[in-house]
Protein backbone atom coordinates (compact mmCIF):
# COMPACT_ATOMS: atom_id res chain seq x y z
CA UNK A 1 0.00 0.00 0.00
CA UNK A 2 1.70 3.80 -0.78
CA UNK A 3 1.22 6.74 1.20
CA UNK A 4 -2.09 7.64 -0.09
CA UNK A 5 -3.28 4.26 1.03
CA UNK A 6 -2.08 4.66 4.37
CA UNK A 7 -3.38 8.41 4.91
CA UNK A 8 -6.75 6.72 3.65
CA UNK A 9 -6.82 5.09 6.66
CA UNK A 10 -6.21 7.72 8.94
CA UNK A 11 -9.27 9.82 7.27
CA UNK A 12 -11.71 6.93 7.39
CA UNK A 13 -10.77 5.68 10.87
CA UNK A 14 -12.19 8.91 12.97
CA UNK A 15 -15.28 9.05 10.65
CA UNK A 16 -16.21 5.14 11.42
CA UNK A 17 -15.22 5.63 15.04
CA UNK A 18 -17.53 8.79 15.45
CA UNK A 19 -20.77 6.10 14.66
CA UNK A 20 -19.02 3.58 17.17
CA UNK A 21 -16.05 2.86 18.37
CA UNK A 22 -16.23 -0.64 17.91
CA UNK A 23 -17.94 -0.43 14.35
CA UNK A 24 -16.94 -2.25 11.43
CA UNK A 25 -18.36 -2.08 7.85
CA UNK A 26 -16.69 -5.57 6.85
CA UNK A 27 -20.25 -6.97 8.92
CA UNK A 28 -21.94 -5.67 6.84
CA UNK A 29 -20.40 -5.78 3.28
CA UNK A 30 -18.16 -8.47 3.40
CA UNK A 31 -18.56 -12.25 3.83
CA UNK A 32 -16.48 -15.44 3.74
CA UNK A 33 -18.85 -18.67 2.95
CA UNK A 34 -18.01 -22.47 3.75
CA UNK A 35 -21.15 -23.91 1.86
CA UNK A 36 -19.06 -27.68 2.40
CA UNK A 37 -20.22 -26.90 6.09
CA UNK A 38 -22.94 -23.98 6.00
CA UNK A 39 -21.36 -21.66 7.51
CA UNK A 40 -19.88 -17.93 7.57
CA UNK A 41 -18.12 -14.82 8.63
CA UNK A 42 -17.17 -11.32 8.02
CA UNK A 43 -14.09 -11.96 8.99
CA UNK A 44 -11.53 -14.30 9.40
CA UNK A 45 -10.49 -13.86 12.66
CA UNK A 46 -13.47 -14.51 14.37
CA UNK A 47 -14.94 -18.48 14.41
CA UNK A 48 -17.39 -19.24 11.60
CA UNK A 49 -20.96 -19.31 12.89
CA UNK A 50 -23.89 -21.70 11.33
CA UNK A 51 -26.29 -20.66 8.56
CA UNK A 52 -29.70 -22.33 9.07
CA UNK A 53 -31.11 -24.38 6.63
CA UNK A 54 -34.48 -22.92 6.99
CA UNK A 55 -33.05 -19.37 6.56
CA UNK A 56 -31.79 -19.83 2.58
CA UNK A 57 -34.83 -21.60 2.36
CA UNK A 58 -37.05 -18.50 2.60
CA UNK A 59 -34.28 -16.02 1.23
CA UNK A 60 -30.96 -17.18 -0.30
CA UNK A 61 -29.34 -13.89 0.64
CA UNK A 62 -29.08 -15.57 4.46
CA UNK A 63 -25.79 -17.04 3.57
CA UNK A 64 -24.74 -13.97 4.53
CA UNK A 65 -27.42 -12.07 6.14
CA UNK A 66 -27.96 -14.61 9.06
CA UNK A 67 -29.58 -13.67 12.28
CA UNK A 68 -26.40 -14.15 14.33
CA UNK A 69 -25.05 -11.76 12.18
CA UNK A 70 -27.81 -8.95 12.79
CA UNK A 71 -26.93 -9.17 16.30
CA UNK A 72 -23.61 -9.04 15.79
CA UNK A 73 -24.41 -5.60 13.99
CA UNK A 74 -26.50 -3.88 16.70
CA UNK A 75 -23.81 -4.56 18.92
CA UNK A 76 -21.09 -3.08 16.79
CA UNK A 77 -23.52 -0.38 16.43
CA UNK A 78 -23.59 -0.04 20.65
CA UNK A 79 -19.95 0.20 21.13
CA UNK A 80 -19.81 -3.13 22.36
CA UNK A 81 -16.72 -5.25 21.18
CA UNK A 82 -18.13 -7.98 20.10
CA UNK A 83 -16.72 -11.75 21.26
CA UNK A 84 -15.84 -12.84 17.91
CA UNK A 85 -13.58 -9.98 17.30
CA UNK A 86 -10.62 -9.75 19.89
CA UNK A 87 -8.01 -9.77 17.35
CA UNK A 88 -8.99 -6.48 16.15
CA UNK A 89 -9.23 -5.46 20.11
CA UNK A 90 -6.17 -6.53 20.96
CA UNK A 91 -4.11 -4.53 18.54
CA UNK A 92 -6.27 -1.27 19.34
CA UNK A 93 -5.39 -2.25 23.18
CA UNK A 94 -1.79 -1.88 22.51
CA UNK A 95 -2.16 2.06 21.36
CA UNK A 96 -3.80 4.10 19.26
CA UNK A 97 -0.78 4.09 16.41
CA UNK A 98 -1.49 0.33 15.89
CA UNK A 99 -3.64 -0.21 13.22
CA UNK A 100 -6.16 -2.85 13.02
CA UNK A 101 -8.06 -5.40 10.41
CA UNK A 102 -10.66 -3.13 11.74
CA UNK A 103 -9.18 -0.07 10.68
CA UNK A 104 -7.85 -1.83 7.21
CA UNK A 105 -11.06 -3.33 5.90
CA UNK A 106 -13.10 -0.33 6.95
CA UNK A 107 -10.59 2.00 5.16
CA UNK A 108 -10.70 -0.32 1.75
CA UNK A 109 -14.63 -0.54 1.71
CA UNK A 110 -15.90 2.58 2.79
CA UNK A 111 -17.89 4.90 0.77
CA UNK A 112 -20.71 7.48 2.29
CA UNK A 113 -23.55 5.21 0.87
CA UNK A 114 -21.90 2.08 2.59
CA UNK A 115 -22.25 4.20 5.64
CA UNK A 116 -25.21 5.38 5.06
CA UNK A 117 -26.70 2.02 4.28
CA UNK A 118 -24.99 0.69 7.71
CA UNK A 119 -26.65 3.68 9.72
CA UNK A 120 -30.14 1.65 8.89
CA UNK A 121 -31.63 -0.77 10.82
CA UNK A 122 -28.91 -3.97 11.53
CA UNK A 123 -32.57 -6.24 10.91
CA UNK A 124 -32.14 -5.19 6.70
CA UNK A 125 -30.90 -7.93 4.50
CA UNK A 126 -27.79 -6.04 2.88
CA UNK A 127 -25.70 -7.38 -0.48
CA UNK A 128 -21.75 -7.48 0.41
CA UNK A 129 -19.92 -5.76 -1.98
CA UNK A 130 -16.75 -8.30 -1.28
CA UNK A 131 -17.54 -12.10 -1.11
CA UNK A 132 -15.58 -15.45 -0.26
CA UNK A 133 -16.77 -18.43 -1.36
CA UNK A 134 -15.55 -22.33 -0.79
CA UNK A 135 -17.81 -24.66 -2.81
CA UNK A 136 -16.50 -27.96 -1.29
CA UNK A 137 -13.17 -29.19 0.98
CA UNK A 138 -11.79 -30.93 -1.90
CA UNK A 139 -7.67 -30.53 -1.82
CA UNK A 140 -4.73 -31.76 -2.46
CA UNK A 141 -2.90 -30.36 0.89
CA UNK A 142 -3.47 -31.13 4.52
CA UNK A 143 -1.58 -28.46 6.48
CA UNK A 144 -0.99 -29.16 10.27
CA UNK A 145 -2.94 -26.27 10.87
CA UNK A 146 -5.97 -26.35 8.90
CA UNK A 147 -8.86 -28.75 9.84
CA UNK A 148 -10.74 -31.52 7.71
CA UNK A 149 -13.45 -28.87 7.07
CA UNK A 150 -11.41 -26.89 4.62
CA UNK A 151 -9.28 -30.02 3.15
CA UNK A 152 -10.74 -33.28 2.09
CA UNK A 153 -6.70 -34.99 2.29
CA UNK A 154 -6.81 -34.08 6.15
CA UNK A 155 -10.77 -35.25 6.51
CA UNK A 156 -9.52 -38.74 5.13
CA UNK A 157 -6.24 -38.96 7.74
CA UNK A 158 -8.80 -38.09 10.47
CA UNK A 159 -11.15 -40.56 8.80
CA UNK A 160 -8.17 -43.61 9.34
CA UNK A 161 -6.45 -42.77 12.31
CA UNK A 162 -8.75 -40.86 14.54
CA UNK A 163 -8.39 -37.42 16.12
CA UNK A 164 -5.22 -36.82 17.53
CA UNK A 165 -6.35 -37.62 21.51
CA UNK A 166 -3.11 -36.53 22.60
CA UNK A 167 -3.68 -32.69 22.40
CA UNK A 168 -6.11 -30.55 23.97
CA UNK A 169 -5.99 -28.56 21.02
CA UNK A 170 -6.87 -29.40 17.28
CA UNK A 171 -7.91 -32.52 18.06
CA UNK A 172 -9.27 -32.49 14.72
CA UNK A 173 -12.46 -34.69 15.34
CA UNK A 174 -14.75 -35.36 12.23
CA UNK A 175 -18.20 -36.48 13.82
CA UNK A 176 -19.49 -33.27 15.32
CA UNK A 177 -19.88 -31.64 12.12
CA UNK A 178 -21.61 -32.20 8.41
CA UNK A 179 -19.79 -31.89 5.69
CA UNK A 180 -21.01 -32.20 2.40
CA UNK A 181 -18.75 -34.10 0.29
CA UNK A 182 -20.44 -33.21 -3.13
CA UNK A 183 -21.09 -29.86 -4.24
CA UNK A 184 -24.27 -31.19 -6.35
CA UNK A 185 -26.02 -32.52 -3.39
CA UNK A 186 -25.73 -29.64 -1.09
CA UNK A 187 -28.58 -27.13 -0.43
CA UNK A 188 -26.35 -24.45 0.57
CA UNK A 189 -24.43 -24.29 -3.14
CA UNK A 190 -28.07 -24.30 -4.55
CA UNK A 191 -28.89 -21.37 -2.30
CA UNK A 192 -25.62 -19.33 -3.85
CA UNK A 193 -26.49 -20.11 -7.47
CA UNK A 194 -30.30 -18.64 -6.07
CA UNK A 195 -28.87 -15.89 -4.72
CA UNK A 196 -26.31 -14.94 -8.02
CA UNK A 197 -27.98 -13.38 -10.22
CA UNK A 198 -29.14 -10.72 -8.00
CA UNK A 199 -25.86 -10.62 -5.58
CA UNK A 200 -23.75 -9.78 -8.80
CA UNK A 201 -25.01 -6.48 -9.39
CA UNK A 202 -23.68 -4.87 -6.40
CA UNK A 203 -20.66 -7.02 -6.01
CA UNK A 204 -16.93 -5.68 -5.63
CA UNK A 205 -14.88 -8.44 -5.35
CA UNK A 206 -15.88 -12.27 -5.40
CA UNK A 207 -12.90 -14.74 -4.18
CA UNK A 208 -13.18 -18.07 -4.69
CA UNK A 209 -11.38 -20.08 -1.99
CA UNK A 210 -11.08 -24.01 -0.70
CA UNK A 211 -10.20 -26.62 -0.25
CA UNK A 212 -8.63 -26.26 -3.32
CA UNK A 213 -10.64 -24.36 -6.08
CA UNK A 214 -8.92 -25.28 -9.19
CA UNK A 215 -10.40 -28.98 -8.17
CA UNK A 216 -13.72 -27.85 -7.53
CA UNK A 217 -16.66 -28.02 -10.30
CA UNK A 218 -18.41 -24.74 -9.36
CA UNK A 219 -15.42 -22.83 -9.76
CA UNK A 220 -14.95 -23.67 -13.83
CA UNK A 221 -19.02 -23.36 -14.18
CA UNK A 222 -18.43 -19.52 -12.09
CA UNK A 223 -15.90 -18.94 -15.09
CA UNK A 224 -18.19 -20.20 -18.12
CA UNK A 225 -21.11 -17.85 -16.04
CA UNK A 226 -18.52 -14.77 -16.31
CA UNK A 227 -18.01 -15.45 -19.68
CA UNK A 228 -21.31 -15.79 -20.86
CA UNK A 229 -22.67 -13.20 -18.60
CA UNK A 230 -20.14 -10.36 -18.12
CA UNK A 231 -19.53 -8.55 -15.02
CA UNK A 232 -17.89 -5.43 -16.11
CA UNK A 233 -17.61 -4.23 -12.13
CA UNK A 234 -16.29 -7.35 -10.72
CA UNK A 235 -12.68 -7.54 -9.53
CA UNK A 236 -12.37 -11.73 -9.51
CA UNK A 237 -10.04 -13.47 -7.04
CA UNK A 238 -8.76 -16.98 -6.51
CA UNK A 239 -7.20 -18.93 -3.72
CA UNK A 240 -5.03 -21.31 -4.83
CA UNK A 241 -2.25 -23.47 -3.17
CA UNK A 242 -0.51 -23.74 -6.42
CA UNK A 243 0.46 -26.83 -5.71
CA UNK A 244 -2.08 -28.76 -8.72
CA UNK A 245 -0.95 -30.21 -11.49
CA UNK A 246 0.59 -27.74 -14.37
CA UNK A 247 -2.29 -28.63 -16.63
CA UNK A 248 -5.14 -27.19 -14.07
CA UNK A 249 -3.14 -23.76 -13.59
CA UNK A 250 -2.76 -23.73 -17.49
CA UNK A 251 -6.64 -24.12 -17.29
CA UNK A 252 -6.93 -21.02 -15.24
CA UNK A 253 -4.25 -18.51 -17.54
CA UNK A 254 -6.65 -19.49 -20.02
CA UNK A 255 -10.11 -18.66 -18.53
CA UNK A 256 -8.51 -15.29 -16.84
CA UNK A 257 -6.95 -14.15 -20.15
CA UNK A 258 -10.06 -14.72 -22.02
CA UNK A 259 -12.03 -12.91 -19.36
CA UNK A 260 -9.75 -9.76 -18.95
CA UNK A 261 -9.08 -9.47 -22.44
CA UNK A 262 -12.98 -9.18 -23.18
CA UNK A 263 -13.69 -7.10 -20.49
CA UNK A 264 -16.07 -9.57 -19.14
CA UNK A 265 -14.42 -8.59 -15.75
CA UNK A 266 -12.98 -5.65 -14.27
CA UNK A 267 -9.40 -7.32 -12.77
CA UNK A 268 -8.23 -10.37 -11.57
CA UNK A 269 -6.01 -11.51 -8.70
CA UNK A 270 -4.55 -14.59 -7.75
CA UNK A 271 -3.71 -15.84 -3.67
CA UNK A 272 -1.60 -18.31 -2.70
CA UNK A 273 0.15 -19.40 0.84
CA UNK A 274 3.40 -19.57 1.29
CA UNK A 275 4.55 -18.95 5.70
CA UNK A 276 8.46 -20.01 5.25
CA UNK A 277 10.89 -21.56 2.74
CA UNK A 278 12.49 -24.06 2.26
CA UNK A 279 11.99 -27.83 3.35
CA UNK A 280 9.80 -26.21 6.26
CA UNK A 281 7.63 -24.77 4.25
CA UNK A 282 6.96 -28.09 2.91
CA UNK A 283 6.92 -29.16 6.06
CA UNK A 284 4.23 -27.17 7.37
CA UNK A 285 2.29 -27.21 4.65
CA UNK A 286 2.05 -30.95 3.47
CA UNK A 287 1.60 -31.76 -0.33
CA UNK A 288 3.44 -29.13 -1.04
CA UNK A 289 6.17 -29.48 -3.82
CA UNK A 290 8.21 -25.67 -3.90
CA UNK A 291 9.49 -26.80 -7.07
CA UNK A 292 6.26 -27.21 -8.81
CA UNK A 293 5.14 -24.43 -6.36
CA UNK A 294 7.69 -22.10 -7.79
CA UNK A 295 7.17 -23.29 -11.76
CA UNK A 296 3.22 -22.17 -11.58
CA UNK A 297 3.90 -19.10 -10.18
CA UNK A 298 6.27 -18.46 -12.78
CA UNK A 299 3.85 -20.02 -15.39
CA UNK A 300 1.15 -17.14 -13.81
CA UNK A 301 2.77 -14.22 -13.30
CA UNK A 302 4.70 -14.23 -16.71
CA UNK A 303 1.50 -15.61 -19.20
CA UNK A 304 -1.25 -13.89 -17.30
CA UNK A 305 0.48 -10.25 -15.83
CA UNK A 306 -1.85 -9.86 -12.55
CA UNK A 307 -0.88 -9.68 -9.09
CA UNK A 308 -0.37 -12.35 -6.74
CA UNK A 309 -0.76 -12.34 -2.95
CA UNK A 310 1.03 -14.49 -0.82
CA UNK A 311 -0.88 -15.11 2.14
CA UNK A 312 1.37 -15.80 4.78
CA UNK A 313 -0.15 -17.16 7.85
CA UNK A 314 2.61 -16.25 10.53
CA UNK A 315 2.91 -18.92 13.15
CA UNK A 316 5.39 -20.85 15.13
CA UNK A 317 7.21 -22.42 12.63
CA UNK A 318 7.47 -19.27 10.35
CA UNK A 319 9.85 -17.79 12.74
CA UNK A 320 13.16 -19.40 12.67
CA UNK A 321 13.20 -19.07 8.67
CA UNK A 322 10.99 -16.24 7.54
CA UNK A 323 14.23 -13.68 6.46
CA UNK A 324 14.55 -16.02 3.80
CA UNK A 325 10.95 -15.67 2.25
CA UNK A 326 11.72 -11.95 2.99
CA UNK A 327 14.37 -11.96 0.57
CA UNK A 328 12.43 -14.38 -1.90
CA UNK A 329 9.80 -11.85 -2.12
CA UNK A 330 12.56 -9.11 -2.87
CA UNK A 331 14.05 -11.20 -5.60
CA UNK A 332 10.42 -11.97 -7.11
CA UNK A 333 9.88 -8.35 -7.08
CA UNK A 334 12.53 -7.58 -9.37
CA UNK A 335 12.32 -10.81 -11.16
CA UNK A 336 8.33 -10.06 -12.21
CA UNK A 337 7.54 -6.85 -11.83
CA UNK A 338 8.21 -5.86 -15.31
CA UNK A 339 5.17 -8.43 -16.31
CA UNK A 340 3.18 -6.18 -14.59
CA UNK A 341 -0.09 -5.28 -17.01
CA UNK A 342 -2.33 -4.18 -14.09
CA UNK A 343 -2.70 -0.61 -12.66
CA UNK A 344 -1.22 -2.05 -9.38
CA UNK A 345 2.19 -0.44 -7.87
CA UNK A 346 2.86 -4.38 -7.29
CA UNK A 347 3.34 -7.62 -8.71
CA UNK A 348 4.05 -9.63 -5.59
CA UNK A 349 2.09 -8.63 -2.64
CA UNK A 350 1.78 -10.78 0.83
CA UNK A 351 0.13 -10.39 3.86
CA UNK A 352 0.93 -11.57 7.33
CA UNK A 353 -1.90 -12.09 9.82
CA UNK A 354 -0.79 -13.80 13.01
CA UNK A 355 -1.98 -17.77 13.66
CA UNK A 356 -4.07 -17.59 16.77
CA UNK A 357 -4.94 -21.38 16.91
CA UNK A 358 -4.14 -24.06 17.34
CA UNK A 359 -2.34 -23.64 20.37
CA UNK A 360 0.96 -25.54 19.58
CA UNK A 361 1.69 -23.00 16.30
CA UNK A 362 1.19 -19.63 18.79
CA UNK A 363 4.48 -17.88 18.65
CA UNK A 364 3.79 -16.96 21.92
CA UNK A 365 4.81 -20.43 23.58
CA UNK A 366 7.86 -19.98 22.19
CA UNK A 367 10.71 -18.94 24.84
CA UNK A 368 11.37 -14.57 23.95
CA UNK A 369 14.65 -14.80 25.12
CA UNK A 370 15.67 -17.44 22.70
CA UNK A 371 13.12 -16.18 19.05
CA UNK A 372 12.31 -12.57 19.78
CA UNK A 373 16.02 -12.29 18.05
CA UNK A 374 14.68 -13.88 15.09
CA UNK A 375 11.70 -11.01 14.70
CA UNK A 376 13.81 -8.48 15.49
CA UNK A 377 16.04 -9.41 12.65
CA UNK A 378 13.27 -9.66 9.92
CA UNK A 379 11.80 -6.67 10.68
CA UNK A 380 15.15 -4.39 10.58
CA UNK A 381 15.16 -5.83 7.19
CA UNK A 382 11.87 -5.19 6.05
CA UNK A 383 12.52 -1.84 7.38
CA UNK A 384 15.81 -1.31 6.01
CA UNK A 385 14.13 -2.31 2.74
CA UNK A 386 11.03 -0.06 2.99
CA UNK A 387 10.41 2.17 0.20
CA UNK A 388 6.66 3.20 -0.64
CA UNK A 389 7.63 4.38 -4.18
CA UNK A 390 9.94 1.74 -5.14
CA UNK A 391 8.03 -1.80 -6.30
CA UNK A 392 11.55 -3.64 -5.75
CA UNK A 393 11.30 -2.56 -2.25
CA UNK A 394 8.89 -3.74 1.21
CA UNK A 395 5.55 -1.27 1.30
CA UNK A 396 5.23 1.06 4.67
CA UNK A 397 1.89 -0.74 5.45
CA UNK A 398 4.03 -4.30 4.82
CA UNK A 399 6.28 -3.31 7.87
CA UNK A 400 3.92 -2.02 10.00
CA UNK A 401 1.36 -5.24 9.55
CA UNK A 402 5.16 -7.10 10.77
CA UNK A 403 5.72 -4.66 13.40
CA UNK A 404 2.48 -5.56 14.85
CA UNK A 405 3.26 -9.33 15.28
CA UNK A 406 6.68 -8.37 16.67
CA UNK A 407 4.93 -6.16 19.08
CA UNK A 408 2.62 -8.69 19.82
CA UNK A 409 4.93 -11.40 20.34
CA UNK A 410 7.19 -8.96 23.08
CA UNK A 411 4.35 -7.65 24.94
CA UNK A 412 2.07 -10.92 25.40
CA UNK A 413 2.68 -12.57 28.50
CA UNK A 414 0.64 -15.97 28.88
CA UNK A 415 -0.38 -17.41 32.05
CA UNK A 416 2.03 -20.50 33.17
CA UNK A 417 -0.48 -23.19 32.91
CA UNK A 418 -1.67 -21.55 29.39
CA UNK A 419 2.60 -21.95 28.12
CA UNK A 420 2.49 -25.19 29.37
CA UNK A 421 -0.38 -26.34 27.69
CA UNK A 422 0.55 -25.35 24.55
CA UNK A 423 4.30 -26.52 24.67
CA UNK A 424 2.66 -29.92 25.59
CA UNK A 425 0.39 -30.21 22.69
CA UNK A 426 3.47 -28.88 20.85
CA UNK A 427 5.21 -32.09 20.97
CA UNK A 428 2.34 -33.80 21.17
CA UNK A 429 1.25 -32.61 18.06
CA UNK A 430 4.56 -32.84 16.31
CA UNK A 431 5.38 -36.11 17.10
CA UNK A 432 1.73 -37.74 15.97
CA UNK A 433 2.27 -35.82 12.50
CA UNK A 434 5.62 -37.04 11.89
CA UNK A 435 4.33 -40.41 12.88
CA UNK A 436 1.05 -40.16 10.26
CA UNK A 437 3.22 -38.30 7.50
CA UNK A 438 6.59 -39.87 7.80
CA UNK A 439 8.19 -36.51 8.21
CA UNK A 440 10.90 -35.63 10.94
CA UNK A 441 10.45 -32.40 12.88
CA UNK A 442 14.39 -32.16 14.46
CA UNK A 443 15.83 -32.90 11.06
CA UNK A 444 13.76 -29.97 8.98
CA UNK A 445 14.16 -27.49 12.20
CA UNK A 446 17.35 -28.77 13.69
CA UNK A 447 17.41 -24.67 14.90
CA UNK A 448 14.00 -26.13 17.64
CA UNK A 449 15.79 -28.72 18.93
CA UNK A 450 16.02 -27.87 22.26
CA UNK A 451 12.88 -26.45 22.46
CA UNK A 452 11.10 -29.69 21.17
CA UNK A 453 13.19 -31.48 23.95
CA UNK A 454 11.71 -29.13 26.58
CA UNK A 455 8.24 -29.43 25.39
CA UNK A 456 9.12 -33.35 24.97
CA UNK A 457 9.40 -33.29 29.12
CA UNK A 458 5.93 -32.02 29.54
CA UNK A 459 4.37 -34.95 28.22
CA UNK A 460 5.16 -37.77 26.63
CA UNK A 461 2.43 -39.10 23.59
CA UNK A 462 0.83 -42.13 24.17
CA UNK A 463 2.86 -45.06 23.23
CA UNK A 464 1.32 -46.81 20.22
Amino acid sequence: MSDTDHQRIQKVIPLINNLSPTFCLAKWFHVTLYLQTGENHSCYHPAPHAIEIDEIKLNPSALHNTEHKKVERQEMKKGIQTSGCRYCWNIENMGKDYISDRHIKSAAIYTPDRLKIAKGSAKNDVNPEYVEISFGNECNFKCGYCHPKASSRFYNEIREHGPVTSVNNHRCDIDWFKLYEREEANPYVDAWWKWWPNLRNDLTILRITGGEPLMHTSTWRLFDDLKNNPAPRLELNVNSNLGVKTALVDKLITNVNHLIENDNIRAFKLFTSIDTWGPRAEYIRTGLDLELWESNLDRYLTQVGYPISFMITFNILSVTTFKKLLQQILKWRKKYNKFNKSSQHQMVRFDTPYLKEPLQYDINILPKEQYMPYMYDCLSFIEKNTDDHDPFKFSLVEFERFRRIVKYMESSNYSQSKIIEGRHDFYNWFSELDYRRNTDFIATFPEMKQFFKECKSLGQINSK
